[in-house]
């Protein structure tokens, strides 16, 4: 098992670097603003998915293993990775975060919030270790038959960056049935708007943490969004989340 760790994590770095160069990323800050999320298609190739899903079981790399059940986040399992993080998704979170910072800028502005990210992932974890939030939020997700994930923000702390992402490495309907991803928008005075997305394996999805800026009659207002996963019926489904602030635990 060393050697596949050694062969995924110490992939072309540069490759994985003009990938996110070529993504059309005003197309994807229209996305969030509209939508609250942005798909990516066919980030990872296939063999990526498929030596990420083997690095599961690779103990080493990770810092903390969640049974979900146990404290009522669903059915399922994840780990959280040790920093420092693998060379490969180190390099996805600094290339990336710079690309969505102006997004984030651009909500703050339109919420009227007194608040402004830094241009750098470097910038944000100096202010998450002003408030001791010094452990890595990376994480890889799987669900087997029943697995799902209850609607959830992922905070950490009182830092947190208002955009993360997720990188799905099964093909639904090959490798596992049911297990789409869900997000919810909650409108002041009305009820809950529900999304459903079923990417394809090697896809990228890039989504709210936990509010999005709607434009209503007098001007932008803050929509709380959540997400989750619906029930797999059938086989294994594998993720990796990619969160950009860190956590206290």
């Amino acid at each position: 098992m060393k050697e596949l760790s050694h062969k995924y994590f110490k992939q072309n770095i540069m490759n994985i670097s003009d990938r996110i160069k070529d993504i059309n990323w005003p197309s994807v800050g229209e996305s969030l603003n509209q939508k609250g999320f942005a798909r990516v298609e066919k980030f990872l190739t296939p063999n990526e998915c498929t030596d990420s899903i083997a690095s599961y079981h690779q103990p080493n790399l990770y810092r903390k293993t969640i049974t979900m059940e146990r404290y009522r986040f669903g059915l399922g399992e994840y780990k959280y990775f040790n920093y420092p993080l693998p060379s490969l998704i180190q390099s996805m979170r600094e290339s990336i975060y710079p690309n969505l910072a102006p997004v984030a800028n651009g909500w703050m502005q339109m919420l009227s919030i007194d608040k402004k990210f830094p241009y750098t992932l470097s910038e944000l974890h100096a202010q998450c270790r002003e408030q001791n939030q010094i452990k890595p939020t990376v994480l890889i997700l799987k669900y087997g038959e029943g697995g799902h994930n209850t609607l959830h923000q992922d905070l950490y702390g009182e830092v947190f960056f208002p955009i993360q992402l997720v990188l799905f490495l099964n093909q639904p309907e090959k490798d596992f049935t049911g297990g789409e991803f869900v997000m919810t928008q909650q409108t002041p005075r009305a009820q809950s708007k529900a999304m459903v997305i079923s990417p394809n394996q090697g896809d990228m999805l890039l989504f709210t943490t936990n509010f999005k800026p709607v434009k209503g009659t007098k001007g932008y207002y803050r929509a709380s969004m959540k997400h989750g996963v619906s029930e797999v019926h059938s086989g294994q489904r594998h993720t990796l989340g990619i969160i950009f602030h860190d956590a206290l635990t």
